[in-house]
């Protein structure tokens, strides 16, 4: 049952009962703001995770996935037990259904996924959101589309024990295909915004992996916690732009990290302006000074993230490039002209692996249908 051609059938002798999918995503602006409650400006990817499952008789679960060079993987409802492993957010997603009062019996599943695993695209996400979304389907589980990605985050924070905001499983859940989600992650509404027109992005995967379930990750959140309790607030989110004068008495350390937050939800309204002006100008100018507190701030990028980042700014058809999603390695994603996207990808991979010697991917343009849940479409928009 190790065999990555395996179908469906080649592993439990019949037919899926269902399937579903959910997308990676991007983060446009607005990085380390979700889990301080502010503002984040999410788009989704061609890339997708798949799940197929059948229900069993039994309180057996069996999973397989395509993307892990392993057997399939087994455990009984009801005594999910961390494992380190990818089978974890498995067990995570049926464990938080369980405490949530959804009846489950066992199941087979099939995984397969074209998200780079560690590229900063949210591979976790969008496995909890499919999976989340076929268990729905199987067992006709009465939950929306936003209560499914609270779901998500549960069993990434309380079973997995990455300490992630809730903007991943939102953005797979909720996203569109050349539509940001503007969204507020303390009250989680939020308003689906058109890109400009005249523009591609652009998404390289740098090849170094990350790890948000790692060290440096909680410890960033632990100082934005710790920054906010200095300045008596309940989270980050509740400080603005007019406030910064107040972090002069926090501990060097402390105050970049909160300077950073501050100017990133600012950065995330005005880049929600500039895409409702299409202003790419504006928007691309974001990218850069986002990076560039990433960098120096918060302290989350590499030297690669840093060379991939720099070899796009040098292109005159990019308007603006940053690092995406956690940091400590994973992807950019940049704008650049209409029809220059491949291109421009490309151009910047054959750079950055003459100077590193690594292989980089461009995952974004890429052609692959992107026709979203039906369910996703049905959520109101509304404006945070």
């Amino acid at each position: 049952m190790d065999d990555i051609r395996s179908t469906f059938h080649d592993l439990y002798g019949r037919e899926p009962e269902c399937s579903a999918t959910a997308p990676g995503r991007v983060n446009l602006v607005g990085e380390h703001t979700d889990y301080n409650g502010g503002f984040v400006l999410p788009t989704v990817i061609p890339q997708r995770t798949t799940v197929e499952l059948a229900r069993r008789p039994d309180g057996l679960v069996c999973a397989w996935s395509a993307n892990v060079a392993e057997a399939a993987s087994q455990y009984h409802l009801g005594h999910e037990a961390r494992e380190g492993r990818w089978i974890d957010y498995v067990q995570g997603v049926t464990s938080v259904l369980a405490a949530a009062g959804h009846a489950l019996c066992g199941v087979d599943i099939r995984i397969d996924s074209s998200v780079p695993l560690g590229s900063g695209l949210s591979s976790s996400a969008a496995l909890e959101i499919a999976l989340l979304r076929a268990l729905r389907s199987a067992f006709t589980l009465d939950i929306a589309d936003v209560p499914l990605a609270r779901l998500g985050q549960r069993a990434e924070n309380e079973f997995v024990g990455a300490p992630c905001g809730v903007m991943d499983q939102m953005a797979c859940s909720l996203a569109e295909d050349r539509v940001a989600l503007f969204l507020d992650t303390r009250s989680l509404e939020f308003e689906r915004v058109p890109l400009p027109a005249g523009t591609d992005l652009v998404v390289v995967n740098s090849g170094v992996s990350h790890h948000v379930a790692g060290a440096d990750y909680a410890t960033r959140r632990r100082e934005c916690e710790e920054a906010a309790r200095l300045l008596g607030v309940p989270q980050l989110r509740d400080l603005d732009v007019k406030d910064l004068d107040r972090l002069a008495g926090l501990p060097d350390t402390l105050r970049r990290r909160a300077r950073h937050v501050i100017l990133e939800d600012q950065r995330v309204v005005d880049a929600v302006a500039a895409m409702r002006a299409g202003d790419r100008r504006r928007l691309g100018d974001l990218f850069y000074a986002s990076h560039a507190s990433m960098r120096h701030d918060y302290e989350v990028s590499i030297p690669e993230i840093d060379l991939l980042v720099d070899l796009a700014r040098k292109d005159p058809r990019v308007h603006g490039a940053r690092l995406t999603g956690g940091g400590f390695g994973g992807s950019i994603v940049a704008l650049a002209e209409e029809g220059t996207g491949r291109e421009v990808g490309e151009r910047v991979v054959r750079e950055y692996g003459a100077r590193t010697g690594r292989q980089a991917t461009v995952l974004v343009p890429a052609p692959v249908d992107l026709d979203p849940d039906p369910r996703a479409r049905a959520a109101p928009a509304r404006e945070p």
